[in-house]
């Protein structure tokens, strides 16, 4: 079977299927009919020692290795050692694969082994080799993918407190402030209930405001008057009670996830600054302090990961499918994707209309077409995306200006629009 230049002889090929504790295999030797079976315990050592046998057993050559995962435990176990070259299989082709010997849909790690070392064996032309981002982008990579994950165990906590202050302590929501704030925790943590607050001292509560937020004198006796006056939303105790105990369980919550969400970014920023390509992705407007990281991470360091544009709008799920049969002529979105690459991709496209007139006066142009929003961002999400490659493949920085030169050079229907419009804020 031919390999690629830079891979030497495949003289093994196996097929791992991944799992929290054993790991199930098949393997077949270069010129060997036969198929071996083992089972590898999820531990470091066991690991190890199975990789030695393998650089023992097939020296002077490469061992091919299909899993199901691109990262994960075993994967990472694997990648440092040169003579194994990994081959991720998306589990929706592997899945693919199994219902057509398996139509039944029934699973098995034994089976999905076998189907990976044959899979690997057959279509080894069709899969790509692994290869490693360098460990700068690795870790930026995680820190991003984890932040949006912290992020959003913000928005659940907030939205739980929003949801429970609406039943029974409204006035929260306009004293507190807002809800994924210091000052917001430690208002709710005094006072969970209106009783409480309206038990408490001038004092206290003028305390709090001066050290949180500046008042003027005729805001504080305002602010004092609608304290004392304010009525409970319900008498019901079973429900004020109630909630008095949960709420403070989420503010306990919040206040330990904000410092965590701060030290985060800071620790992003500064590894973010470090990297390379930093001033590549720096230079797109509206990427900002947040996005300008997850773009880098959709990208990589490796340049010949993607081999066009057209490539990274398919792996990100920005790019639509168009399915055809017959007459038949159906266009939907990719639901088979990188989904943390395309909303990466797609919240990037929402600020941008903000900082490039192009990127608004497209985005207006499609929804003055009774295009909804979100498809209107997935839109100018695919042209920006061709422009990223080419400045992320050349290692040049983005230029406003003379991306609307070109445009006014293909005489694109944009240029009468940037005309009309009030450049943005």
């Amino acid at each position: 079977m031919e390999t690629s230049p830079s891979i030497p002889p495949i003289v093994a090929w196996v097929g791992l299927d991944w799992a929290d504790q054993q790991h199930v295999g098949r393997l077949q030797a270069s010129g060997s009919a036969q198929v071996e079976a083992f089972v590898l315990d999820q531990k470091p050592e066991i690991l190890r020692a199975w990789v030695q046998q393998l650089r023992t057993r097939f020296p002077g050559g490469a061992v091919a290795i299909a899993l199901e995962q691109s990262r994960g435990a075993l994967l990472y176990a694997l990648m440092n050692y040169d003579f194994l070259v990994l081959y991720p299989v998306p589990p929706r082709s592997l899945a693919a694969y199994r219902r057509a010997f398996y139509p039944s849909g029934g699973k098995d790690d034994a089976v999905d082994a076998d189907l990976l070392l044959d899979f690997l064996r057959k279509h080894q032309d069709r899969l790509r080799p692994w290869r490693p981002d360098d460990a700068l982008t690795r870790q930026i990579r995680l820190l991003v993918e984890q932040r949006r994950k912290l992020i959003a165990d913000r928005t659940r906590l907030t939205n739980r407190l929003s949801a429970a202050l609406k039943e029974y302590f409204p006035q929260a929501l306009e004293w507190a402030g807002e809800l994924a704030s210091p000052a917001a925790c430690q208002f709710l943590s005094r006072w969970p209930t209106l009783e409480k607050l309206q038990q408490a001292s001038r004092r206290q509560v003028r305390d709090f405001y001066h050290a949180h937020r500046r008042l003027t004198p005729v805001e504080w006796e305002d602010l004092q008057e609608q304290i004392r006056k304010a009525q409970p939303l319900t008498s019901d105790l079973a429900v004020v009670q109630s909630w008095a105990l949960v709420v403070p369980l989420w503010v306990e919550q919040l206040r330990c996830l904000l410092p965590a969400l701060e030290r985060l970014d800071t620790a992003l920023q500064q590894l973010f600054q470090q990297h390379p390509d930093h001033l590549v992705f720096d230079s797109f407007p509206g990427a900002g302090e947040a996005l300008a990281p997850h773009l880098l991470a959709a990208f990589g360091s490796d340049r010949e990961r993607f081999q066009d544009a057209a490539e990274v709008q398919r792996f990100s799920g920005i790019a639509p499918v168009t399915q055809r049969s017959g007459k038949t002529h159906y266009v939907h979105w990719r639901l088979a994707c990188a989904k943390f690459v395309r909303q990466s991709f797609h919240e990037f496209a929402a600020h941008s209309r903000h900082w490039s007139p192009w990127a608004s006066a497209y985005y207006q142009q499609l929804r003055e077409r009774g295009v909804s929003h979100h498809a209107a961002l997935r839109a100018l999400a695919f042209k920006w995306i061709r422009i990223l490659y080419r400045c992320w493949k050349d290692r040049t920085l983005y230029d406003e200006q003379r991306y609307q030169q070109a445009l006014k050079r293909r005489g694109s229907p944009l240029c009468l629009a940037l005309l009309s419009q009030e450049v943005p804020a």
